[in-house]
């Protein structure tokens, strides 16, 4: 069993490694960022939506960004229109039962969906078949697509339409990407209450 000073040399190789991952993302991905969340921020303050969708710790993710928009981030606000399509048990079971797992997004983006409405798609692997699907559903129905990705962006990455952006984070590490992930959101919401305030809302 690792002592104690083994175990603390671990847990500060993992907070080097999670420094580092973020390092290189400010190094690649600020303007990207940048550009998703003024994209994000003008649908919401003219009236649209965001709907968020991940799995496992990507749709804890999805449901934390739609809690920051609809309570408030760091200043007060009105709540603004964000659904995270992780939440409602009976549907997502009802769809998977129904017809397949990879439909328990694209089905409620094709009911929900409006044209200039945003997708935030989140996965580390890029390979998950309910988020290409999602992606897929939201092109049809005229929506922006804001991608959380990591590694190569997998097959969800080669989904996007030329109008979408991928925001992918430069490692291999499930655990750093979400890590990066959480600052991403974390950006995002920022941008849009910048935006909000200074719409004078």
């Amino acid at each position: 069993m690792p002592d104690e000073l083994e175990t603390s040399a671990r847990v500060e190789e993992l907070f080097e490694q999670s420094i580092e991952a973020k390092r290189r993302s400010a190094e690649r991905l600020v303007l990207i960022i940048a550009r998703a969340g003024e994209a994000m921020a003008s649908a919401i303050t003219s009236g649209k939506k965001v709907l968020s969708c991940g799995n496992g710790g990507s749709a804890a993710d999805a449901q934390h960004f739609s809690a920051e928009m609809l309570n408030r981030f760091e200043r007060e606000r009105p709540g603004l229109a964000a659904i995270a399509l992780t939440t409602d048990t009976s549907t997502l079971t009802a769809i998977a039962n129904d017809y397949h797992f990879d439909e328990v997004f694209g089905k409620q983006i094709r009911a929900l969906g409006l044209p200039g409405d945003i997708l935030l798609a989140i996965t580390t692997s890029g390979n998950s078949g309910n988020i290409v699907t999602a992606i897929e559903a939201a092109r049809e129905k005229g929506m922006t697509v804001i991608l959380l990705s990591g590694r190569d962006g997998g097959h969800a990455a080669g989904a996007l339409g030329s109008e979408d952006i991928e925001i992918r984070v430069p490692a291999d590490s499930t655990a750093r990407i979400q890590e990066v992930h959480l600052l991403v959101l974390h950006c995002l919401c920022d941008i849009v209450d910048r935006h909000y305030f200074e719409q004078g809302k």
